[in-house]
C-alpha cells in the first residue's frame, strides 16, 4: 500500500514538473516574438540592396519614398557641383529653361537619361517611383512639383512625348555628325599613323567628346583628375587591363562608360589616352 502510494506521487510530481517546464517554453517563445526587430536600419552611405526606403504597400507613390536620401546617395555628386554639366540643386538661373519644359519631362530624362546624365543617374536598380522621388526632391527648390498621378502630370505626357521627338531628332543629327567626324578622325589618325594603341582610335578626341573631361576635368565626384600623376598613381599600379574593366563596368560614382554610348574599343582608347598623360 506504500508502495502505491508512493508511486502515484512520483508520477504527480513528475507530471507537474513537466506541466512547468512545457509553460515555461512557451512564455519565453512569447518574449521572443515580441523582442523580435519590427525592421532594419539602414544608414545614409552603407550598401543596403537599394538606394531608397521602400515604397509603402498602400501608397505606392513617391510620397511614401525618400527622394532626400536617393538623391543623397545617387544624384547629389553631379547635381551638388555641376559636374558634367549638371544643373545645381536650388540654383534658379541654371533651372529657368528646364523647368519650363514641365516636371513630366524632367522626370523622363531622369529615368532614361539625358545628354551627360545616364538613365536613373546610373543606377539601374532604382524603380520608377524612386527615381520620381529623387527627381521631385531636386526641382523642389525651383518649381512646383504636381502630386504623383495628378492631371498636371498627365497633361504633360503629351508635351514631353513632343519634346522627346524633337529632341530625339536633333539627338540622331548630332549623333550622325558626331560619327562622321569620329571617321574622319581614325581616317586621318591612320593616315597619320598615330593614335592610341592598336586599334587607331584619337583618344583624345573621344575623350572629349564623351563627356569624360567632365568629371576628370575637375576632379568631380572623386575622379583623378586627368594628368594629376599623384591620383593616378595607385590606379596605374593596378595595370590597364583593370582600368579597362574599371571604365566599361563602372566602379564608385562613375557609371559604366562614364554614362555615354561608346564602344568597349573606344573606351580603351580613351583610358590610353589618359595613361598616356600621366606616364
Amino acid at each position: 500500500m506504500k508502495s502505491s502510494k508512493l508511486i502515484i506521487g512520483c508520477l504527480a510530481t513528475l507530471g507537474l514538473t513537466t506541466g512547468m517546464a512545457f509553460a515555461q517554453d512557451a512564455q519565453n517563445e512569447a518574449i521572443a516574438e515580441r523582442l523580435e526587430p519590427v525592421g532594419e536600419l539602414c544608414l545614409q552611405g552603407e550598401d543596403c540592396g537599394t538606394a531608397s526606403v521602400a515604397s509603402s504597400d498602400e501608397g505606392g507613390d513617391s510620397g511614401s519614398v525618400d527622394g532626400e536620401s536617393i538623391y543623397g546617395n545617387v544624384c547629389s555628386a553631379c547635381h551638388d557641383s555641376g559636374a558634367a554639366g549638371a544643373p545645381i540643386r536650388g540654383e534658379e538661373d541654371a533651372w529657368t529653361d528646364r523647368v519650363e519644359k514641365g516636371f513630366a519631362t524632367l522626370l523622363d530624362h531622369s529615368i532614361n537619361g539625358f545628354n551627360a546624365m545616364p538613365a536613373r543617374g546610373g543606377n539601374p536598380n532604382l524603380s520608377d517611383e524612386e527615381v520620381e522621388a529623387a527627381t521631385a526632391y531636386l526641382v523642389e527648390p525651383v518649381m512646383d512639383v504636381p502630386e504623383t498621378g495628378g492631371d498636371e502630370a498627365a497633361e504633360g505626357e503629351a508635351t514631353a512625348d513632343a519634346e522627346a521627338g524633337e529632341e530625339a531628332s536633333d539627338e540622331a543629327t548630332a549623333d550622325a555628325e558626331a560619327s562622321e567626324g569620329t571617321e574622319m578622325a581614325s581616317t586621318d589618325a591612320e593616315a597619320e599613323g598615330s593614335g592610341n594603341g592598336d586599334s587607331g582610335l584619337d583618344g583624345e578626341a573621344l575623350y572629349s567628346s564623351s563627356g569624360c573631361a567632365a568629371c576628370h576635368a575637375s576632379g568631380a565626384a572623386g575622379a583623378p583628375v586627368l594628368g594629376d600623376a599623384e591620383a593616378w598613381g595607385p590606379r596605374l599600379e593596378k595595370g590597364a587591363e583593370e582600368l579597362y574593366a574599371s571604365a566599361i563596368n563602372g566602379i564608385g560614382a562613375m557609371p559604366p562608360k562614364g554614362g555615354s554610348s561608346a564602344s568597349d574599343e573606344e573606351i580603351e582608347a580613351i583610358v590610353d589616352y589618359m595613361i598616356d598623360e600621366v606616364e
